[in-house]
């Protein structure tokens, strides 16, 4: 136990430092998916030097969960990516950003002779739903293409459970709208490996490609091998470029592009794909009768569900169990597809969410001979004999559900759903040791199952408590609206008021903050409503949902929470540039769009009395006031505008720690005996 360590092992460990992710070019460290987003261009723009090139990198995006530091993580290792000629520079929101990124492209029609290097290589990134809100540019931006040593991969962080968002969502099938195919990478070292090939799958085709994250993928941390020549990219020599080639011209009329993406871009990533043998089959036997396809997330659950089952490699290939493992969804690429599907009686598709993966198998193998080609199942199953036409044919398929599609799938759901198949497929026959020990491990899942079912039951459950605003957190006073009235959430933190005793009923995504009550009150008695709308939202686009309701002449008043950061994701400072954004600002903004009066409301009331530039006429109270100020505001016609200023408590604790705010000279000291709770 007390061993010395080899030499060669000391000399190492004495050398190891937190920065190696960054400053490695060759050699092994420790990251984070985050961290490897990061890594990535660098490597990247090494891969580009070692042929001779000279390329720079363009980033740029809106956080959000579970990308949500992704930018933090850009900062602080700025110095390396300078070093590589990469420029962060954050979107003011995700569209914007996407569009930043569609201009690196556009290089390459710039006026000759003014172009720095010879191709911008660019990484968007952003939350599911703004990968929603930006199909508009990715449309554009796609059809029009990339450069040969430029090329853009758009990073979609989604919440497959809703676990940080008022929906879940999967970007697979928003990006497959937009044309891009779509990398899902199930390690960190794939997010490197992937991260490549999609960067050269963007230069080769003219595409953007798209790469999706998830919280298990993206926020795990593992060891890495760092190396340029780690990925050897094959050029296909079995598709031919038109004359012309891909790549962005101007001029380019709508329909050029788009004959162009349809009949040679798509097709150009599928030889990609088909050369770099991005897809492949990572285990077969002999006498293979069930194969299994899988990717991202869904591929380390069902290697997790064959060993729950007692399935190792060895037993897969003895019991006829082949793998294929998809490192791009969409397109499907048919001939690897055909290579795995050959010989099999029947393919069970594992995937998370919608279907994408198994639609495609079920078309490229349509046309197969009934006597060759497999049966699929997936999302559903059939009953014996069943030859209906699968779930569009039924009145209601969810009774034959074998892998639901709502939330996410764990390595127990597809330890039965395997188990099922090889069942239906006469592979454990009654009596045999193999399907005794896999009914044995079965039922030990089933076990665990009605524990966790019966701490439930027994109440233990309430230990989960419900989220709430931290001790000190503005919104603890901010949300409440005087007795009579009701507010509208937002998106933030302030959207927990939504469970709380505030009189906050329904929100809106981000930027309709409010919006819903211009199709609300021509229809209602209701006269007036309150709007909870963060600062960081404000900025990102808050403020044209503002002018949506000046502009239909509805009463509302919105409370804009000035909370000096967005700490829902880190603590970032509001607005995406040096200076922030600050209350002066806002309330010019508001003065200029024509709200009808506005007041801010803060803690630190005595701090304005050298503050500069605020528009005459808005008075500054005292936040103590705030229920007089709402009493007052409600009563008035138009839209009107408070704005709460008071230092998010954490970010505040979070200064405190770094000495860049003062402690305070005052404490409050809590009597728990007749403290109520309410986190102020």
């Amino acid at each position: 136990m007390n061993a010395p360590l080899p030499e060669h092992i000391r000399r190492a460990l004495e050398t190891v430092t937190l920065d190696d992710k960054y400053s490695l070019d060759y050699g092994r460290a420790f990251m984070s998916g985050v961290q490897a987003l990061v890594k990535l261009p660098m490597l990247q723009r090494l891969r580009d030097a070692q042929q001779g090139k000279n390329t720079a990198g363009f980033i740029s995006g809106y956080r959000g969960s579970p990308l949500g530091g992704y930018d933090q993580a850009l900062v602080k290792a700025s110095p390396y990516l300078k070093a590589q000629n990469i420029v962060f520079q954050p979107g003011v929101n995700e569209e914007l950003a996407a569009t930043a990124l569609w201009g690196t492209q556009q290089l390459g029609f710039a006026p000759a002779g003014t172009q720095k290097f010879d191709g911008v290589f660019g990484i968007w990134y952003g939350k599911g739903p703004g990968v929603d809100r930006c199909s508009d540019v990715f449309k554009h931006a796609n059809m029009a293409g990339t450069t040969p040593w430029g090329g853009v991969i758009a990073v979609a962080g989604d919440d497959h459970i809703s676990k940080s968002s008022t929906a879940a969502h999967q970007s697979d099938h928003i990006f497959k709208a937009c044309g891009f195919p779509v990398f899902f990478p199930s390690t960190v070292q794939e997010i490197l490996d992937l991260g490549l090939h999609a960067f050269a799958l963007s230069r080769y085709a003219g595409v953007w490609s798209g790469l999706k994250t998830i919280q298990e993928i993206v926020e795990s941390s593992a060891t890495a091998m760092i190396d340029p020549d780690r990925v050897q990219i094959q050029i296909p020599t079995d598709f031919e470029m038109p004359p012309g080639g891909v790549h962005i011209r101007w001029p380019d009329h709508a329909l050029d592009q788009e004959a162009r993406l349809f009949d040679t871009k798509w097709y150009a990533a599928l030889a990609y794909i088909r050369a770099n043998r991005l897809n492949y089959t990572a285990l077969q036997g002999p006498n293979d009768r069930l194969g299994i396809m899988a990717s991202g997330k869904a591929w380390n659950d069902t290697r997790q569900a064959l060993l729950d089952l007692g399935l190792d490699d060895d037993a897969c290939r003895a019991l006829g169990i082949r793998l294929h493992k998809v490192g791009v969804v969409w397109p499907l690429e048919a001939q690897l597809t055909r290579e795995f599907a050959t010989g099999l009686q029947e393919i069970l598709v594992v995937e998370e969410k919608r279907q994408v993966i198994e639609y495609q198998l079920k078309e490229e193998l349509y046309n197969w001979r009934p006597d060759v080609r497999p049966n699929v199942v997936g999302k559903f199953d059939e009953g014996e004999g069943d030859f209906s036409g699968g779930e569009w044919a039924r009145p209601n398929p969810t009774a034959n559900t074998l892998l639901r599609a709502n939330a996410d799938l764990t390595p127990a759901l597809i330890a039965r759903a395997i188990a099922k198949r090889l069942r239906r497929l006469g592979l454990l026959p009654a009596g045999a040791d193999l399907t005794a020990r896999i009914d044995a491990q079965l039922a030990i899942l089933e076990a665990k199952q009605n524990a966790l079912n019966v701490i439930e039951v027994a109440g233990v459950k309430g230990a989960d408590r419900q989220p709430w605003f931290c001790s000190g957190c503005p919104h603890n006073t901010s949300t409440v609206v005087p007795e009579g009235s009701r507010a509208m959430a937002g998106i933030g933190c302030h959207f927990m008021a939504t469970w709380m005793d505030r009189a906050t009923v329904g929100f809106t995504q981000m930027g309709g903050e409010g919006v819903p009550w211009t199709g609300q009150q021509p229809f209602s008695t209701e006269k007036h409503v309150f709007a909870n709308l963060g600062d960081g939202t404000y900025f990102h686009s808050g403020l044209l949902a503002v002018r949506q309701s000046i502009a239909a002449g509805v009463n509302i008043t919105y409370k804009i929470l000035y909370n000096d950061a967005v700490a829902m994701t880190g603590g970032q400072q509001v607005g995406e540039r040096p200076e922030g954004h600050s209350v002066v600002q806002i309330a010019q903004s508001m003065r200029a769009e024509g709200a009808r009066k506005i007041t801010i409301v803060t803690d630190e009331p005595e701090k304005y009395a050298h503050i500069h530039g605020l528009p005459e006429g808005i008075a500054i109270q005292h936040r103590d006031t705030l229920d007089a100020v709402q009493r007052e505001f409600r009563e008035l016609e138009g839209t009107t505008v408070i704005i709460y200023d008071q230092t998010c408590a954490t970010e505040k604790r979070r200064r405190r720690k770094r000495g860049s705010l003062v402690d305070p000279a005052k404490r409050v000291v809590i009597n728990e005996l007749v403290c109520e709770g309410c986190g102020d």
